[in-house]
């Protein structure tokens, strides 16, 4: 006799469940999660300049972050700011309920410096004295530290 049967009574059913189809329904949505996580995030394309030495943001809050495109396009996160002009009274109604009055500002390094510095000062002319340019380490032999 086997060891589970000893304690058994002849002709009762062992009580068993089978973790093979639980096992495959888990499987079946871990990939159907991992395959539509990626499209759930949708930001926008930008080159950052490349900078050997530069800090890091803290990842404890989340920063308000200006974005200009290659083709000079303006956004705030997902909102699109139509000039540099207009860019100052969004950023102004923006900071009304933040504590923390910084901005950080992202542009790709093909736009034009003229560009650049006309939302850097958009954004001053907002009243934002901490601003922050974000930029990416340098690749070194195919690839990144």
């Amino acid at each position: 006799m086997e060891i589970g049967q000893r304690n058994r009574k002849p002709g009762s059913t062992l009580a068993q469940i089978n973790v093979t189809p639980l096992v495959d329904v888990a499987l079946v949505l871990l990939i159907i999660f991992m395959v539509t996580a990626p499209m759930l995030t949708q930001g926008v394309e930008v080159k950052l300049p490349e900078v050997a030495d530069s800090p890091g943001l803290q990842a404890a809050k989340e920063p308000l972050v200006v974005t200009v495109q290659q083709d000079g396009a303006i956004s705030i996160g997902d909102t699109q700011v139509p000039s540099p002009d207009k860019l100052m009274p969004v950023l102004q109604q923006i900071m009304l309920g933040r504590e923390e009055q910084e901005v950080f500002l992202e542009a790709d390094r093909n736009v034009p410096y003229g560009r650049v510095v006309q939302v850097m000062a958009a954004i001053k002319g907002a009243g934002i004295e901490k601003l922050g340019m974000v930029s990416q380490l340098p690749e070194t032999d195919g690839r990144r530290r």
